[in-house]
């Protein structure tokens, strides 16, 4: 199966989020196999979270992949910083009011499987996760 190529560019969150859909669109027709909205609005969550901390707190954004799998989607969200993420708290305790950073690495933590962080001798690191998507023809 072939990964659609971004309409334009991923440069921001909202393009991120396009491209996933539409990466969801292909490989789970709407008309015959629609995904669960639940799954989609999961991932588009996760990948609002990811390409926004990039943009943030990554000194940018240096790449952006989304990849249908069998049961979901891949996802790997590149930046310029070799800071990685803590997971100084689980998802059920949010961090206190005067910790730095807000919800969205717990939030990714929480929904998405598989993550995985790599950093690059050149710099940089690229977060990769999977997430689960289910057609609605499917039980739980």
């Amino acid at each position: 199966m072939r990964t659609p190529a971004p309409a334009t560019p991923v440069t921001t969150a909202a393009s991120a989020r396009a491209h996933a859909r539409a990466v969801v669109a292909s490989r789970w027709d709407p008309s015959t196999c629609p995904a669960r909205e639940e799954d989609v609005i999961d991932l588009l969550l996760v990948v609002s979270e990811l390409v926004s901390n990039a943009l943030r707190h990554g000194g940018g954004l240096a790449g952006f992949e989304a990849t249908p799998v069998r049961d979901g989607i891949r996802v790997a969200v590149r930046d310029h910083s070799d800071v990685v993420p803590t997971a100084a708290f689980g998802p059920d305790s949010p961090p206190a009011v005067h910790r730095a950073g807000g919800f969205g690495w717990p939030l990714v933590v929480r929904l998405a499987r598989e993550i995985d962080i790599e950093t690059w001798s050149a710099g940089g690191k690229t977060i990769s996760v999977f997430l689960p998507i289910r057609g609605l023809d499917r039980p739980d």
